[in-house]
């Protein structure tokens, strides 16, 4: 049972609790200096690891490497976000806050740690059943317009979720790169996962 120790961390190691865990900033960008855009979402708060259950962990230690599976049931991220974009000559920019619930999520988790240099994590969203996202300040305040586009998120949100899957990878893979290097940065993975699992095993855990 690994559930406990997401609300209190793991004092011995210096590792920070992740149930609620925070984010500061996390930048993701899509095109060229003229025709792309760039996502910063700010502040960002987490809630749901503590419900959350671990069904496959593979370490390979030989190759710096641990890879897990994750379920959760429900998970709830709130924050700011702000949103530029660049067309040739225009520019747009926008910001505001947003909520989202996700429901029966499954992800994977890929740990990279080579020798001197930074932890590096890759998080895939692979599935989930349903999900809630509410967003202010999209059209700049037209409630009638946001409300509208709110309904038309939330009934329609799958086919959006294949076009913008790796947008969202990347923007959870960067906050968890950076959340994960500071806790287990000087964490002892060879004195917790002994060599029997430090070639490519798997243990399941409930």
């Amino acid at each position: 049972m690994i559930q406990p120790y997401f609300k209190t961390g793991l004092v011995k190691y210096n590792v920070r609790p992740f149930d609620p865990h925070f984010a500061k900033e996390i930048t993701a960008s899509r095109g060229l200096p003229n025709f792309g855009f760039t996502l910063t979402l700010q502040n960002v708060t987490e809630i749901g690891w503590n419900m959350s259950k671990v069904t496959k962990f593979v370490s390979d230690l030989k190759n710096y490497k641990i890879v897990y599976t994750q379920t959760f049931p429900e998970k709830y991220l709130n924050g700011s976000y702000e949103f530029k974009a660049v067309v040739l000559s225009s520019s747009f920019q926008n910001k505001g806050k947003f909520s989202m619930a996700l429901y029966n999520l499954m992800q994977t988790t890929t740990i990279t740690k080579l020798p001197g240099q930074k932890l590096k994590v890759y998080i895939d969203v692979e599935s989930m059943k349903d999900m809630q996202l509410h967003i202010t300040n999209l059209v700049f305040g037209k409630k009638f317009v946001e409300d509208f586009l709110d309904r038309i998120i939330n009934s329609a949100w799958q086919p959006g979720f294949v076009i913008m899957r790796p947008l969202i990878n990347e923007l959870v893979s960067n906050a968890f790169t950076e959340i994960f290097d500071t806790g287990f940065r000087n964490f002892p993975f060879e004195q917790i996962f002994k060599p029997k699992l430090s070639s490519n095993s798997t243990r399941e855990w409930n």
